[in-house]
């Protein structure tokens, strides 16, 4: 079974390009040119170099010792809160970027709910002088004021939205309009594998860099370069994508997808998606999405500002349809209580997106000689305010 991007866009039932007939051309141009550009050699040279000058990476392997005796394993964090801005994001916008300035765009557009992707955004159209515009919701601009500020001091315009329910899916829903008003100079730098195709494929290759670095870490650390668990939290998911790709047809790796059951996967205030979702289409693509039983979109709820998308990409859609991924959801209180231990054992403030990944390790019990990976997706900086609030601290 092929858990690869087929040539129209699709990862089995889901994917494909359902865009407006006024996107359609800005989708054929990056649906021609990505490959091309990505493969290429002064593309690569590029990359590589402002992955390791710029964003710092690789990002370090470590060996959780505290939270390995804590439940009886082995544990590895692969440390992507240790890359420039804070997250994995950085490492889609620097691709991103790059093609945009291949394809001789101008303006650059993105939406952002946590306010990593963002900030990511930001950072790098302020190394290329390129004009940022970010869509966010008015809900999440509230509960993630310092990456908000953040993106204003490097220079993005932040546009808060009030639809919906505020939150990530009202803010890539204005994005979609903004590109639909400004075709040719626009670039829209969608944060997670999600959307249209190429996106889902394309930000999945950048971020693959994440497992390609596992590979080699883990065989220097424990002599075979795969490890027994892989887990990694799931919004859209990304940062999971990105340390899956090198082991989807690696039947000895368990991927281990951690959801937002928010208050209760019956509870009504839910993200888990993959869990309770239905097939339909969202900005773009057919996916799994919360829905009623009229087809009308649901709105989600996590504690989680990441997390709270009625999708998810399509490669994750897939994984989950066909067993390749196991899917557990944890609340947002057992996310509160997994940040809580990982803080006090590792000395490691976790992102709430993160804390929902390490909450599913009291779920999947792994053996004590078994190698387990958590995607360490990002730092908490910016959820101190809400660790504080729900906390008690």
């Amino acid at each position: 079974m092929s858990f690869e991007v087929d040539q129209k866009g699709f990862y089995g039932e889901f994917g494909g390009a359902y865009v407006p007939e006024m996107l359609y051309p800005n989708i054929k141009e990056l649906e021609e040119n990505y490959l091309k550009i990505i493969e290429s050699e002064q593309f690569n040279n590029d990359f590589r170099m402002l992955l390791k000058d710029y964003a710092g990476r690789p990002t370090p392997l470590f060996r959780a010792q505290r939270l390995s005796e804590h439940f009886g394993t082995n544990i590895y964090l692969k440390r992507e809160d240790l890359n420039h801005t804070g997250a994995h994001k950085i490492n889609n916008t620097i691709g991103q970027i790059l093609v945009a300035r291949h394809l001789g765009k101008r303006r650059i557009i993105a939406e952002t709910g946590a306010g990593q992707h963002g900030v990511a955004t930001a950072t790098v159209c302020a190394l290329m002088g390129l004009e940022c515009i970010v869509y966010m919701g008015a809900l999440d601009v509230e509960r993630q004021s310092p990456n908000v500020k953040k993106m204003k001091m490097l220079g993005a315009e932040v546009i808060a939205v009030h639809s919906g329910n505020k939150t990530l899916k009202d803010a890539t829903n204005e994005a979609i309009r903004d590109w639909i008003n400004h075709p040719v100079e626009t670039h829209y730098i969608i944060g997670s594998v999600v959307g249209p195709h190429p996106y889902p494929d394309m930000v999945t290759r950048f971020q693959s860099v994440i497992s390609e670095e596992i590979k080699v870490q883990l065989a220097e650390r424990t002599g075979r370069d795969y490890p027994d668990y892989l887990v990694a939290c799931v919004g859209g998911g990304s940062n999971a994508a990105g340390a899956y790709y090198h082991y989807l047809a690696d039947e000895r790796v368990r991927l281990i997808s951690a959801e937002a059951a928010g208050k209760g996967l019956e509870s009504g205030m839910t993200a888990a998606t993959s869990l309770l979702g239905r097939s339909g289409i969202i900005h773009g693509s057919r996916t799994l999405l919360m829905q009623d039983e009229d087809g009308q979109i649901t709105e989600p709820y996590s504690i989680s500002a990441g997390l709270d998308y009625p999708g998810v990409g399509p490669l994750h859609a897939w994984l989950a349809k066909t067993g390749r991924a196991t899917v557990y959801a944890a609340t947002d209180e057992e996310a509160l209580q997994a940040a809580l231990l990982c803080t006090r054992k590792e000395g490691i403030i976790p992102a709430l997106e993160t804390a929902h990944a390490l909450a599913v390790l009291e779920k999947i019990e792994p053996g004590r000689e078994e190698n387990v990976v958590v995607n360490l997706s990002g730092r908490g900086d910016k959820d101190m305010e809400t660790y504080i609030d729900k906390l008690g601290l």
